[in-house]
């Protein structure tokens, strides 16, 4: 079976519908995916329905954006119940995120001499019961200043940037926690995309491992097949589930619903509770 365990919806930071994104799992030839919308999971209900229309093997998902003095350190939850555990942390995050927004929105308007709102942020956002995101932030002032907004994020609203907000983000050590506290395997993404040197990733993972990592993102979008082989030896030498996923979000940027291809193990398949 192929799948795609990491995959955005309309109700983070993604383009389209939970069942457009079904779709086009089902048109790659996928059989099993996870939406993995960041720090919510409200779009479960849409997305196993549309499985179920599609005839795929689906298990729930989400992607915490937790940071650390690495910086942005993102942790996959996957099987995870919707409880008490998880309801408190999503208001945490909506809480948090919006007053991150409203601190990432007044430096961009210092910088830009805009005069700018929230208001204007939140029309960037299609689904209102998930957090506001740095991403909204980042599309309403592209648009007034007239610029791309990748290159408006990566030029003013990443870490160190005039527009850099620290507010109320959680830690990855947080973020394991709250996975296991809704009963699900916690994965660290894509860890090709951290700004660190080899030592200093996994010096990271070990750090999570210390706290229950149960898995690490080797198959992911942008790892060479160097890297891909060098997260399969750690994951095997610390035990960990291997675990991947394209990172879809929208046509365009470069990712592929069903790339790069990765059949999950029985081991990984036992875990997510997928017969």
């Amino acid at each position: 079976m192929r799948a795609d365990l990491h995959l955005h919806s309309s109700y983070s930071d993604g383009a389209y519908p939970p069942r457009e994104i079904a779709r086009r799992v089902a048109a790659a030839g996928v059989g099993l995916f996870s939406l993995t919308d960041h720090d919510g999971m409200e779009g479960e209900e849409e997305a196993r329905a549309a499985a179920k229309e599609f005839g795929l093997a689906f298990v729930s998902g989400w992607e915490i954006s937790s940071y650390a003095e690495e910086g942005k350190v993102h942790v996959l939850g996957y099987g995870c119940r919707r409880g008490k555990a998880y309801e408190t942390f999503l208001e945490e995050r909506i809480r948090g995120g919006y007053l991150r927004a409203e601190d990432s929105l007044k430096k961009a308007n210092a910088r830009f001499s805009l005069s700018l709102t929230m208001e204007d942020v939140l029309r960037e956002q299609t689904e209102k019961s998930t957090p506001v995101h740095t991403v909204h932030v980042v599309r309403a002032v592209a648009r007034a200043i007239g610029i791309p907004s990748e290159k408006a994020y990566s030029a003013y609203f990443a870490k160190g940037k005039a527009a850099y907000s620290e507010l109320c983000r959680p830690t990855p050590e947080e973020a394991v926690s709250v996975i296991h506290a809704c009963g699900g395997i916690a994965v660290l993404a894509h860890p090709g995309r951290l700004g660190a040197d080899c030592a200093a990733r996994e010096a990271l993972a070990d750090r999570l491992c210390a706290v229950g990592l149960d898995g690490i993102e080797c198959f992911y979008t942008s790892h060479t097949v160097r890297e891909t082989e060098r997260f399969r030896a750690y994951a095997k030498s610390r035990g960990l589930l291997e675990t991947g996923g394209s990172d879809f979000h929208a046509d365009g940027r470069g990712e592929a619903v069903g790339q790069p291809e990765f059949r999950p193990s029985e081991r990984l398949l036992r875990a997510l509770r997928i017969r």
